[in-house]
């Protein structure tokens, strides 16, 4: 497999287990966290809530605006990795982009298809004082972080640059093959107005005679 195709691999399986572990871990909390929150380890609690904002409940109240810029990073993810792929990015800006989809992807789908009223499900809390979050929201935090890191210690690469398009269809820069002969039989002076003189003399002999 060719390194684009890997890069396109890593970017779309990444992607795809966030979507997966994400709907599955939301799928159980909702079936058994309904009768209270479960502790689970010191501060940290399985406490199922519903919620209609971003990620660890921020911009509750606004559910249509986040899902529509949740849309437009989606759609921004999948355009600009069509490029990367075919570039030398790295494989971890690879892996933070599909965390970044898959986080996003999932959240998008409990606003569309569970039925919570545009609301997402959480159901972690690490301390009492941090909101409640998922898989998908910590798949977007460790996403973001590590597109930061590849940056930073990747800052050489650049992304393969969109192949150039003519209006006409062909290449600017090649003339045409008349325009080619025409201009060649000028410059050599063997057009039909440069004829030999010894010709013309020979012809206008014959005349005379």
């Amino acid at each position: 497999m060719n390194p684009a195709r890997r890069r396109s691999a890593l970017l779309v399986g990444v992607a795809a287990v966030v979507v997966a572990l994400d709907q599955w871990t939301k799928s159980w909390a909702q079936q058994d966290l309904k009768v209270g929150p479960r502790h689970v380890l010191g501060p940290v609690y399985l406490h199922l809530v519903v919620n209609p904002g971003a990620a660890f409940s921020f911009g509750t109240g606004a559910s249509s605006v986040i899902a529509a810029v949740a849309v437009g990073l989606v759609l921004a993810v999948a355009l600009y990795s069509r490029r990367l792929v075919k570039s030398e990015a790295p494989f971890l800006l690879m892996m933070a982009l599909g965390l970044l989809a898959g986080g996003a992807v999932s959240n998008l789908a409990d606003r569309f298809f569970r039925h919570d009223h545009g609301a997402v499900v959480d159901f972690i809390q690490l301390v009492s004082w941090w909101p409640t979050f998922n898989l998908a929201d910590a798949a977007i935090t460790v996403g973001a972080l590590t597109l930061a890191v590849s940056v930073v210690f990747f800052p050489g690469w650049r992304p393969a640059p969109a192949p150039a398009r003519s209006l006409a269809g062909t290449s600017p820069a090649s003339p045409s093959p008349a325009g080619s002969s025409s201009l060649e039989t000028t410059a050599l002076g063997t057009g039909p107005t440069c004829a030999p003189s010894g010709t013309s003399a020979a012809a206008g002999g014959n005349l005379d005679h």
